[in-house]
C-alpha cells in the first residue's frame, strides 16, 4: 500500500467527528422514510404477516439497528427497502425518490450505484481474490482500471485487509471475509449500507469488530446503515435502536429529531 493510501484511509477513519456528523444531518430529508409498510406471503389460514403497517424514518449519517427474534419481519423489511420485493401496501422513500414509482431496471440501477448489500454469507466469489472481490461492482459500472484499482487499495485498507488482497475467501477467516464484503458494499460509494445479519455466522468477538468497523464506515464514508440483528451484545455500537416483533414496531430508542415514536400498529387480517 502506498504512503497517499494509507494517509488516505486514515483520513477516512477520522472523519467520525461531530462535525462531519452534524453536517450529515442538515435538512428535512431523511435517507430512508418507510410509511405505513404491510406485507403479507401466502392467503388463507396459512398466510404470514411479515409487516404489518411498519413506518419508520432513518437520517442521513446514522446507524440504525433492528433487532427482533427469527421471524418477527426484519429480513422482509430490509428486502423491501432495498427494492428486493414489493410491499402489498405503503410506502418507500430513498433519498426522496419513491421506490414504487421505479420500474425493474431503475430498480437495479439504484441497488447497484445508491445502495451497499452485506449478507450473512458473505456472498464473495470464492475463485476471486480480495481485492477482485472488492473490485466486481465497479467493474460492473465500468469503472477505469486505474480509478477501481486505487479505489480497492484504498477500501481495504479501510477495513484493515492491506495486506490480505491477493489472498481468495478460503484462506481468510469469518471476519476477514466480512469485512470484505463491507469493502465490497462501499465500492461504489452507496449513500445506504443494508446489512442483514451481518455478524451471525461470527463469534461474539469478531462480530463486535465488525459492527464498529460498520459504525467507523457510517462516519467516515459518510453513508447511512440500517442493520439487522438478533445479538442484543452489537446493539450498542448502533446510534439507534428499533425493535419488530410480530411484524411492527414495538421500541423505539428515539433521537430528539430523528424519529417519531411508534403509533399502536392494527393488525392485520
Amino acid at each position: 500500500m502506498s504512503e497517499d493510501t494509507g494517509r488516505d484511509a486514515a483520513a477516512v477513519r477520522d472523519r467520525g467527528a461531530a462535525g462531519d456528523r452534524d453536517g450529515d444531518r442538515r435538512g428535512d430529508r431523511a435517507m430512508v422514510v418507510v410509511r405505513d409498510l404491510h406485507r403479507t406471503y401466502g392467503s388463507g389460514a396459512t398466510a404470514v404477516h411479515a409487516l404489518r403497517g411498519v413506518s419508520l424514518r432513518v437520517p442521513r449519517g446514522e446507524l440504525v439497528a433492528l433487532k427482533g427474534r427469527s421471524g418477527s419481519g426484519k429480513t422482509t423489511l430490509l428486502n423491501l427497502v432495498a427494492g428486493l420485493d414489493v410491499a402489498d401496501s405503503g410506502g418507500i422513500e430513498l433519498d426522496g425518490v419513491a421506490l414504487s414509482g421505479l420500474g425493474e431496471a431503475e430498480l437495479l440501477r439504484l441497488r447497484r450505484d445508491r445502495i451497499g448489500l452485506v449478507f450473512q454469507s458473505f456472498g464473495l466469489i470464492p475463485i476471486l481474490s480480495a481485492a477482485e472481490n472488492v473490485g466486481v461492482p465497479m467493474r460492473l459500472r465500468k469503472v477505469p482500471p486505474r480509478e477501481r484499482e486505487e479505489r480497492v487499495e484504498l477500501l481495504l485498507a479501510l477495513v484493515g485487509l492491506a495486506d490480505h488482497a491477493s489472498q481468495r475467501p478460503g484462506e481468510l477467516s469469518g471476519g476477514q471475509q466480512q469485512r470484505v464484503a463491507i469493502a465490497r458494499a462501499l465500492a461504489n460509494k452507496p449513500a445506504l449500507i443494508i446489512a442483514d445479519e451481518p455478524t451471525g455466522q461470527l463469534d461474539a468477538e469478531t462480530g463486535h469488530a465488525v459492527m464498529e468497523l460498520l459504525r467507523a464506515v457510517v462516519r467516515g464514508e459518510n453513508v447511512t446503515a440500517l442493520v439487522a440483528t438478533h445479538d442484543a451484545a452489537l446493539l450498542d455500537v448502533a446510534d439507534r435502536v428499533l425493535e419488530l416483533r410480530d411484524g411492527t414496531i414495538t421500541d423505539h430508542a428515539d433521537d430528539a429529531g430523528t424519529a417519531p415514536a411508534a403509533s399502536p400498529q392494527p393488525s392485520a387480517t
